[in-house]
């Protein structure tokens, strides 16, 4: 790479101070849309999910584990696949660590595919990971949160996903949703899809402050760069 900007010290400084201007406008910004998010009426979940895990089957309370909070990732894993989305598998790469964290928030946080469990662990067992995840299979729940589609409708190129009817090439999608308990009453809050789930990838935010940045430009698609994290070549 080739130096095209390079500027002495004090008129770095000088720009320095300028972005800083807008990343405190930013910071600002960012902290009233949370509470603006924090502040959504919230929907009353009444249908009787259940789910398969390492446990036994659970419903959407016990997914809680206690917590008045719960955050699900939807991970994309059709159940006719073999390993997981290496996009998704992207973003998990992050949740570990975050899980203590967010038990010391009154939150739990879980991973939900329609794979079947065996797969689910396998795979979990390939990546290292730790973070509960269980298999919504036989369950209405990926459909209901809009994150799997009727092949007839992706055929159709008119799912649901994202609030608005679109073209998608897949029959899984990822998002998070999150959902409140009020003793045993169950409540949903807010959901988020596409480029929403963003802010769970560490990583990104950490190249977004590199001067190269993500160097998606060009690719097929944005995420076409990433792989599982054990089939990167060595460097």
């Amino acid at each position: 790479m080739t130096t095209t900007n390079e500027v002495t010290r004090e008129a770095w400084l000088v720009a320095r101070k300028e972005l800083l201007a807008r990343e405190k406008q930013f910071t600002r910004e960012h902290d009233a849309l949370s509470a603006a998010r924090r502040a959504l009426p919230r929907v009353r979940i009444d249908k009787p999910y259940v789910f398969a895990g390492p446990d036994g089957e659970r419903t959407l309370l016990d997914l809680f584990a206690g917590k008045r909070q719960l955050v699900v990732y939807h991970f994309m894993f059709d159940p006719s696949w073999e390993a997981g989305c290496k996009s998704c598998s992207y973003v998990c790469d992050h949740l570990s660590g975050t899980v203590p964290h967010l038990a010391a928030r009154d939150t739990a946080l879980v991973a939900v595919s329609r794979a079947p469990l065996a797969k689910l662990a396998a795979f979990k067992a390939r990546m290292g990971w730790t973070f509960p995840w269980l298999s919504s299979w036989g369950s209405e729940f990926n459909y209901d949160f809009h994150v799997s589609f009727d092949p007839a409708d992706v055929a159709a190129q008119a799912v649901d996903y994202n609030y608005t009817t679109q073209a998608f090439p897949n029959t899984e999608a990822p998002g998070v949703s999150v959902f409140l308990r009020d003793g045993e009453a169950v409540f949903h809050t807010y959901s988020t899809y596409g480029r929403g789930v963003e802010v769970l990838m560490g990583t990104y935010a950490v190249l977004d402050m590199a001067p190269l940045g993500r160097q998606e430009e060009g690719l097929e698609f944005t995420m076409a760069w990433v792989r599982h994290h054990d089939l990167y070549p060595a460097r």
